[in-house]
């Protein structure tokens, strides 16, 4: 499952009839329309259409995200406890919904379970919305009788981790659009404003100082090849999108890179713990066996470098190792996170103790968003003060200095 994360699967959209006759249709990820087809033959469907699903240019405002995920495992987690039956709630849930992808994933699935299939089934006929993560928990509580209980930590699980993304992509997000920022207002200066002083100053007949020159010069050159400056900086961009869509080898690369870098390492690293301790936590407490756990886990750490690494305990766990143990070998988790998650084997309690450990590292997360935030700021005037004032020093100097001379005259 974990080498699925990584892969990159087309999404199908396939209707047919299941074993008891009855329409059904869902999305599938897979590689070929055939492979889909002899996946849904395991599943004891037949199918009669298997379509590539289109990929927009731009995401539609009516799909599922992640966060809507989210707010609906809450919401069923809630009707549940209620004793409200699982297909109404899907019915009050889905038709109350404002986005329009939303209420038809959620109405599809309901008819899918009154149709005879399972919840874990009809959710694993739409893998876009829903990971094998997801799918393996809600299994897990079908058979276990409990799936009220595990729907509840479900939505847990996954409002601690969409806020912990949100974390991530504000660390992340706020560097980047202060260098854009600074390039752009560089490029404008250099563009526009730059040739006209570069006029001004073919009148004086002088010897321009060297800062000047050179200001000059960088601004022609912007002239006359920004668009291939421009198209390079994209093209770079769309290759390192690429690049992460389809290597693997890049991925571990770029992760390896990105905790090596200071501050934003750092938040990556208590990122990535966060969700090993929080997603292992959701599966064993809702009964999934600590190996088959791990598989699950090594998907949704969010770093090839730790998923490497839990694929590895897994497998030393699997043949009677300690997860603590195996945590330690892999020297990438904190000696408390090692001690603590060897206190909850001993005592029996491994899921309450990794939920603190991933309350802790949630905590710290959001605490370095802000310090780095705010040892940012100081850097950001700095930069855009420097560009820009450097700027404008070299376009004044040749002026300071034909004032010199006038007044000496």
């Amino acid at each position: 499952m974990a080498e699925r994360a990584i892969r990159s699967n087309d999404i199908f959209q396939w209707e047919g009839r299941d074993r008891r006759g009855q329409k059904v249709k869902g999305e599938l990820g897979g590689h070929t329309a055939a492979m889909v087809k002899a996946t849904l033959r395991k599943q004891g469907i037949s199918a009669s259409k298997v379509r590539k699903k289109g990929k927009p240019l731009f995401s539609s405002r009516g799909n599922a995200t992640p966060k809507d995920i989210a707010i609906f495992s809450r919401q069923l987690a809630t009707m549940m406890s209620a004793g409200v039956p699982l297909v109404q709630a899907f019915d009050i849930i889905g038709r109350g919904h404002d986005k329009k992808g939303v209420q038809d994933l959620l109405l599809t699935v309901k008819a899918d379970i009154e149709g005879g299939s399972s919840l874990t089934d009809s959710l694993a006929r739409h893998p876009l919305y829903f990971d094998d993560l997801y799918i393996n928990l809600v299994g897990a509580g079908e058979h276990a009788g409990i799936l009220d209980n595990v729907l509840d930590k479900i939505a847990t699980y996954k409002e601690k981790t969409e806020s912990i993304k949100g974390k991530i992509k504000k660390a992340l997000f706020y560097p980047t659009a202060v260098l854009v920022v600074a390039f752009l207002i560089t490029a404008i200066l250099l563009i526009y404003v730059v040739p006209e002083f570069a006029k001004l100053f073919t009148g004086f007949g002088a010897d321009l100082p060297a800062m000047t020159k050179f200001v000059v010069n960088l601004s022609t050159f912007f002239q006359s090849y920004w668009w291939a400056i421009f198209g390079s900086i994209g093209g770079a961009i769309f290759g390192v999108i690429q690049a992460k869509r389809r290597s693997r080898k890049f991925n571990e690369a770029m992760d390896r890179f990105l905790l090596k870098v200071p501050i934003i390492g750092t938040i990556l690293t208590k990122a990535a713990i966060a969700r090993y301790a929080r997603t292992l936590a959701t599966m064993f407490a809702a009964g999934v066996p600590l190996v088959e756990a791990m598989v699950s886990v090594a998907g949704a750490v969010g770093n090839v470098v730790y998923g490497e690494a839990v694929k590895r305990m897994r497998d030393e766990v699997a043949t009677g190792t300690q997860l603590n143990v195996a945590m330690q070998k892999t020297h990438l988790f904190p000696n408390m996170v090692v001690q603590m998650t060897a206190i909850g084997e001993e005592a029996g309690s491994l899921d309450a103790m990794l939920s603190k450990v991933a309350d802790f590292f949630e905590e710290e997360v959001d605490n370095a968003v802000d310090s780095m935030s705010s040892l940012l700021e100081p850097f950001i005037m700095v930069i855009l003060g420097t560009l820009v004032g450097g700027l404008v020093i070299a376009m004044y100097m040749p002026i300071f200095q034909m004032g010199k001379v006038v007044s000496g005259h």
